[in-house]
């Protein structure tokens, strides 16, 4: 609930913003810093006005400042305005730098104060939502490797990882490209009694044709042209340990009928050799194309597919994990912001709108990276639509049409919209704001 305590020793004053934001919020009044501090304990507000000069030192600001810092004790994350005279700048200037949210000096216009209030409120509501989130985070990712979804498809596979990960059985994640496919092999390999062996990752489609044989399964020396030495493959490297086979969709038939053979035998012959050589390997795979297709087209074997699938897990694209975009988007904000020395706090309510309706064909890959232009373009305490760099308008989803806004009302949100982009542009400095 959106509580506000209002805190000044003037009964005009408070009898000026009781009328003027009563209807908007639950108000809270006090006249000291002592009855202040009692509502504070008592009821939680969000946001606080606050007067520094408080009896019984009226004219001085001991009695505000130690109520500043008492709030801020109790709940750092309380948003406090601080309400001063012209002659109290300094005062002002020193209880922000003490971790007061703003300030605004009397007399009091209420449309630019109801503006900072309502930005204070969004600003409160964002960190609470990142504590949240990191909390669920935390609790997460030890368990899946850094992982993270709240989306019961997601929840769905946790759940199977960690039914499937003890076994050795083949298995074959699906799910378009920058879903997590390899995060989800290595929380596998991670959780599986193969743990403390080697995880090996190839690319079947990252590697040219005439070269992918003797990376997966080694050559002997003078086995073909250039090949001066024995080098081991891919598959023996993984010696009891898990080899990844990402965008197995692309590899060669040959190859596939070789796979196949390995899976059968356990064992391989490098290129140019005749021994067969056994091998304890575990075989997870993934493709971002439709295997069934392709099946069905004769670009991929059946009995290969059945072999690598005894399990299957389907990744979920993020345009249907719901919250889980914006829970990923404050994980990346927090770890960029201690990459690059930001301290954004988070998203508008705008951005938040834009993420979640934006279609991700690039999915978790591609947010990443929108996260990451915005941390670096961002001059503001919260990231806005215009730092995401949005270029593609065809994969957002249609908005409702509504109704056309009278006259009255355009003008209205046109002025509230100036300044708020004012008061962004300037971090919240009302003054600086002021001079636009």
């Amino acid at each position: 609930m959106k509580k506000l305590l209002v805190v000044d020793d003037s009964d005009e004053i408070r009898k000026q913003l009781k009328w003027g934001l009563g209807k908007d919020y639950p108000l809270l009044l006090a006249a000291s810093a002592s009855e202040a501090l009692d509502l504070f304990r008592k009821n939680n507000p969000r946001v606080v006005t606050l007067d520094l000069g408080l009896p019984p030192h009226e004219n001085g600001t001991v009695e505000g400042f130690r109520c500043l810092r008492e709030m801020l004790r109790i709940r750092p994350l309380t948003k406090i305005i601080v309400i001063t005279g012209n002659e109290e700048r300094e005062s002002a200037l020193r209880a922000v730098q003490d971790g007061a949210y703003d300030f605004y000096q009397k007399p009091v216009d209420l449309a630019v104060l109801k503006i900072i209030i309502e930005r204070a409120f969004h600003l409160y509501t964002i960190e609470e939502e990142n504590r949240r989130l990191n909390t669920a985070y935390e609790g997460q990712k030890s368990l899946m490797g850094g992982m993270v979804g709240q989306c019961p498809e997601m929840l769905q596979v946790f759940s199977t990882i960690r039914k499937i990960a003890p076994s050795d059985v083949s298995l074959l994640i699906e799910g378009e490209s920058g879903t997590g496919k390899e995060l989800v092999a290595r929380a596998i390999h991670a959780l599986s009694l193969r743990k403390d062996n080697p995880f090996i990752p190839i690319n079947c489609g990252a590697i040219p044709e005439n070269l992918l044989e003797s990376e997966l399964f080694g050559h002997e020396k003078g086995s073909f042209t250039g090949a001066h030495s024995q080098v081991l493959g891919k598959v023996e490297y993984a010696d009891k340990g898990t080899l990844f086979l990402d965008e197995i969709g692309e590899l060669p038939a040959h190859l596939q009928v070789k796979l196949l053979r390995f899976l059968q035998e356990k064992t391989i012959q490098r290129v140019g050799g005749r021994e067969d050589i056994p091998l304890d390997v575990r075989i997870i795979s993934a493709t971002n194309i439709d295997i069934s297709r392709a099946i069905q087209e004769g670009n991929f074997r059946e009995d290969l597919y059945y072999r690598l699938g005894v399990v299957t897990i389907k990744l979920p694209p993020l345009r249907s994990r719901g919250d889980d975009i914006m829970l990923l988007s404050n994980i990346f904000l927090q770890r960029l912001n201690d990459q690059f020395s930001r301290k954004i706090r988070g998203f508008s309510a705008a951005s938040t709108e834009l993420l979640k309706s934006y279609d991700w064909p690039g999915n978790i890959r591609e947010l990443e990276n929108k996260i990451q232009r915005a941390v670096l373009m961002s001059e503001n305490l919260v990231i806005e639509p215009h730092d995401l760099g949005f270029l593609d308008k065809s994969a957002f989803q249609e908005p409702a049409h509504s109704e056309m806004p009278t006259l009255k009302e355009a003008r209205e949100k046109t002025e509230k919209e100036l300044i708020v982009t004012a008061l962004n542009k300037h971090s919240g400095n009302i003054a600086k704001a002021a001079e636009d």
